[in-house]
């Protein structure tokens, strides 16, 4: 087992990171930059390294200064969380050249599943099921045209390097792919510096389900029961739950087994995830798989009693995987409560909390990295705590949600926890009648 780790990030999942080394008896190095220096994960950890200014250019992205930080305090393993580095492939590949381990995918794993175009040819290979559309990038518009025209409108274009919703453009009809594909062009250009494209049969009334997986060194692989990420904004997960609403025990089955066949035909190794669109008849189709920890892993280590991180470590120092495939046992909910103000197009609100009281009961898990006196710096994502509710029923763990949010106080800024209160008393959501079009028609 590891002696020392590093984790090479910030906030609420670098100390969530900390808290299990800390049960499992291994040393923790913090990372930070100078906005961060008041942040829990740095006041929690066995040392800390300043490694960099504020802008996350040159300190949470900045690999040399990550290094550095992990051999003078003799790490001899990095943990990235999300974000950031955790999905890349040439810090995964450095952290090799130095000897550290790096608790994640290999850099294969990153760049077989990194690159969207690569990985649909990899699951369709593999027997996964794929959503129609291109083989691959597409050399030009002539050919964009040529292929809507064989998988029928509406069609989708995708960034091959993409993520968080940049480089996706939508064209309904023949008339408005040529506007669709100039515009993902230049958003992929500008955020990813890589421009390539692929197209994909557009899916109505979907459902965004993902599928919780780990692997070993040894090519076992198990799946941990899914989770329901539809309501988002701008391809952006507000809430997440598990099980889903919309899951049967035929499809869970089904989900998982395509899941373990994703995962073993890159040989993955680590937690991971698979996520895949379901249409309104409950056929599934492969989307993407991150191979770093989720945010939303919390729900599933409510609903199966598991540490993911813990899990997540051993499968690195070389472990077998513990777990087995899973069904959940209980419901939990997670909302993301970000310092955003919902009353005026979610805009980011960072500044001093002046107060701050978390709710409390039995069911009620709150990750976080705030306080009253925090100051949330302006450089980074805008999510300051994940509220997670778990209960024997759905309709338990809402009302449990309702009176979480009631409970939750933060002021000084503007949060999105006015958001979630009306969420958890909308009617749909109550019954489970939703898509990733929801916040289409959501009026808050």
């Amino acid at each position: 087992m590891f002696k020392k780790i590093l984790i090479a990030n910030r906030g609420e999942i670098a100390l969530r990171v900390i808290r299990t080394c800390k049960e499992m008896g291994i040393k923790t190095v913090a990372v930070y930059s100078t906005a961060d220096k008041e942040s829990l994960h740095v006041r929690f950890a066995d040392e800390a390294v300043c490694i960099g200014p504020a802008a996350s250019s040159s300190s949470y992205l900045l690999i040399p200064n990550i290094i550095a930080a992990a051999e003078i305090t003799n790490a001899d393993a990095i943990h990235p969380g999300y974000g950031f580095l955790s999905e890349n492939a040439k810090f995964s590949k450095v952290c090799q050249e130095h000897n550290i381990k790096f608790i994640g995918a290999t850099p294969e794993q990153i760049d077989g599943m990194g690159d969207k175009a690569n990985a649909k040819a990899t699951m369709i290979k593999a027997g996964v099921p794929c959503i129609p559309g291109s083989k691959g990038l597409l050399k030009d518009l002539d050919e964009a045209f040529k292929t809507a025209e064989k998988i029928k409108y509406p069609v989708i274009l995708k960034a091959t390097a993409g993520g968080g919703g940049k480089g996706m453009r939508l064209a309904w009809k023949k008339e408005e792919l040529e506007d669709a594909w100039n515009q993902a062009k230049q958003e992929s250009k500008a955020a990813f510096s890589n421009d390539g494209l692929y197209m994909e049969k557009y899916i109505e009334e979907p459902r965004h389900i993902e599928i919780q997986i780990a692997g070993d060194q040894f090519g076992n692989v198990c799946h941990l029961s899914e989770r329901d990420c539809s309501i988002q904004r701008r391809h952006q997960k507000l809430v997440e739950e598990t099980p889903s609403p919309f899951m049967t025990k035929k499809l869970r089955k089904e989900m998982g087994a395509a899941a373990i066949k994703a995962a073993k035909a890159v040989k993955y190794e680590g937690v991971g995830t698979v996520e895949f669109l379901v249409d309104k008849h409950r056929d599934f189709y492969f989307m993407e798989m991150n191979t770093r920890i989720q945010v939303e892993h919390t729900i599933t280590e409510e609903v199966i009693n598991f540490d993911l991180i813990k899990e997540q470590i051993k499968l690195a120092a070389g472990h077998k995987i513990s777990g087995k495939n899973y069904e959940p046992i209980m419901h939990a909910i997670q909302c993301r409560i970000n310092a955003e103000d919902p009353y005026n197009n979610f805009r980011p609100s960072p500044g001093k909390i002046t107060e701050y009281h978390e709710p409390g009961g039995h069911g009620i898990r709150i990750d976080t990295h705030v306080y009253a006196g925090y100051t949330i710096p302006a450089h980074y994502d805008s999510m300051v705590a994940k509220l997670i509710t778990v209960a024997q029923t759905r309709e338990e763990a809402i009302l449990k949600m309702r009176r979480a949010l009631d409970e939750y106080i933060i002021e000084g800024v503007k949060s999105t926890i006015p958001f979630h209160q009306k969420l958890m008393l909308d009617e749909k959501f109550n019954e489970g009648d939703f898509t990733t079009k929801f916040m289409e028609d959501f009026k808050f």
